[in-house]
This record gives C-alpha cells, sequence and structure tokens, in this order.
C-alpha cells in the first residue's frame, strides 16, 4: 500500500488541462435534473479520445498514446453531484477510472472515487479518498456488489457542512462527518469543481501494480450518462472570504443542504452503510497501523459503523 499517498498521474494530467470555468454574475442553483454533458461539463485534455453517442452518452477512451478527462464549466459548494459510469470491459488491469471533485491549489481539498481496474473475471474495486487542506492518506478500498461494466451505476458525493457521504446507486458506502469542534479540519471554505478521467496507473492500481496493462485489449472504453449537479455555483468573481457566506442559508436564502435531517443517515441508510463495511470493505486506513501507528485523530474520534 506505499503507493497509496502518491501523488496520482490524474491530478497531473488534469493540472495539463484548460482550466477556464465559467464566469457567472450571481449565485446559483444548478437543476438537479438529469443535464447533457456540454451544460455542466467540457473536455479537459485529449478531446480526440471522446465519443460522443447521440445527446445522452459520452465515452473516454484510454490507449497506449493517452487517457482523457473531463472537467465542470463552474465551481460549487455543498450539494450533491452524480455521474452514472458504465466502467470497462474484460480485462482493465493496470486502468483507473477516476471521478472526483477537488479544490484548486496546494492545500486543496478533494473527494475521489477511483475505480481500480482488474484481470477478467475478477470484481472491480473502488477506492474512496478525502483530502482536506492538501493532506490526503484517507483511502478506504471496497469491492463492488454487481458487475459494473455490464450497465451504468450512479456515483454520487454528497457535501453538506455536517459531512462527506459518497453513494453508489443511493448506498452509502463512506460517511466522513464534521468533527471541527475536535480540532479536526473539515472541507468548508473552498469550492470545488467536478472532474472525471481514464488514466493508465499499472504501477499501483491493481494487485499493488504487479500485474500490468495489456495494451493488446486497448482501447479501453469508460461511458457516461446521467450527470447531474445540484449546488451552489461559486462565481469566479467572488472573494475567497466571501465563499462560504454565498453559499450558507440566511433569512434570504435557503438550501436544502442545510436542513438538520440531511446531516444525519435513515436507519436505512445507516444499515446499509453497516452491510458495505462488513461484507465489502477490504481495506481501511483507519486500521492500518503498519501505515498508522497511532491513528489518525479522526479515526480515534470517528464513528465506524461495523
Amino acid at each position: 500500500m506505499a503507493s497509496l499517498g502518491s501523488i496520482s498521474m490524474k491530478k497531473l494530467w488534469v493540472l495539463l488541462g484548460f482550466c477556464c470555468f465559467a464566469l457567472l454574475s450571481v449565485v446559483d442553483l444548478v437543476s438537479s435534473s438529469s443535464s447533457k454533458f456540454d451544460e455542466l461539463f467540457q473536455a479537459s485534455w485529449a478531446n480526440d479520445h471522446f465519443v460522443y453517442e447521440g445527446d445522452e452518452v459520452l465515452k473516454m477512451k484510454l490507449d497506449y498514446n493517452s487517457g482523457a478527462g473531463f472537467q465542470s464549466k463552474s465551481k460549487y459548494m455543498y450539494g450533491k453531484v452524480t455521474v452514472q459510469i458504465k466502467l470497462v470491459e474484460g480485462d482493465s488491469a493496470g486502468t483507473v477510472t477516476a471521478f472526483y471533485m477537488s479544490s484548486d491549489g496546494p492545500t486543496h481539498n478533494e473527494f475521489d472515487f477511483e475505480f481500480l481496474g482488474n484481470t477478467t473475471g475478477e470484481p472491480y474495486s473502488v477506492q474512496t479518498n478525502l483530502y482536506i487542506n492538501g493532506v490526503g492518506n484517507r483511502e478506504q478500498r471496497l469491492k463492488l456488489w454487481f458487475d459494473p461494466t455490464t450497465d451504468f451505476h450512479a456515483y454520487s458525493i454528497l457535501w453538506t457542512p455536517r459531512k462527506v457521504l459518497f453513494l453508489v446507486d443511493e448506498t452509502p458506502i463512506r460517511e466522513h462527518s464534521n468533527q471541527e469542534d475536535k480540532g479536526i479540519p473539515f472541507p468548508k471554505d473552498q469550492p470545488m469543481g467536478v472532474y472525471s478521467s481514464i488514466w493508465n496507473a499499472d504501477d499501483w492500481a491493481t494487485q499493488g501494480g504487479r500485474v500490468k496493462t495489456d495494451w493488446s485489449h486497448a482501447p479501453f472504453v469508460a461511458s457516461y450518462t446521467g450527470f447531474e449537479i445540484d449546488s451552489c455555483v461559486v462565481p469566479a468573481t467572488v472573494a475567497a472570504a466571501d465563499y462560504s457566506k454565498q453559499c450558507s442559508s440566511s433569512n434570504e436564502k435557503k438550501y436544502w443542504w442545510d436542513e438538520p435531517t440531511i446531516g444525519e443517515l435513515s436507519i436505512h441508510q445507516s444499515h446499509q452503510l453497516i452491510w458495505v463495511r462488513a461484507n465489502h470493505m477490504f481495506y481501511d486506513y483507519c486500521t492500518d497501523t503498519a501505515r498508522f501507528p497511532v491513528a489518525p485523530l479522526e479515526c480515534q474520534h470517528h464513528q465506524h459503523r461495523h
């Protein structure tokens, strides 16, 4: 697991792409209904590795020459982002398909889904991670309970002032609560873009890098549909000191993610999370005593459900 803390190639490649977020004059909410790709996103690199099937489906391909990536046209504070993905079929060993939110700069925040390729017939693994103020090393890994290559499945990130929640087909797979009252930092003051990419990571992605990418199976294709962002748009003209104020509820405006009920899992969701952790999770940084002889502070306080 030594490579888990390293900077992923997806970030390096995204930094090479253009970053021209839309200039908006007012804070607005994006509709939660499904949108076409080009209403919310734009290609960020390797445009020639994009294939559009009608108005609804986008495919990105990885070959020996390049992967590909896209990014949102705007940046957001809080809310929920969702995309439906059909992952690379067959022998996808060495490949990573990523869906994530991230802010900019050396002290950035980031919420990651990384789908780690496999050899034919093995279950897909998904790694989640959080960077807070530039610090990551919060990986969890689980095996999905379905074949994500045969159909589209929804992957969502819910971000509220109280928590970050990762969901698969609306089933929670990870909960990271706000514990600022215990002196633990929480991502709340940086607007984030929404990104996805497919790239070669055979130095670590499959069996710790022991299984390399077999380029005879290229191109490796990930398909996307169901693009949804229900969040607060942060215009590029807003000063950093005003980010939180612009996207927090007040007497003039109410945001759904500030409702107290959004801050707690329902009984059903709690049971789902317990089931996922008990039956499908196979790595949790909080229990990795080799990497962390002293458990990270949030792990000491966090309510991990087993």
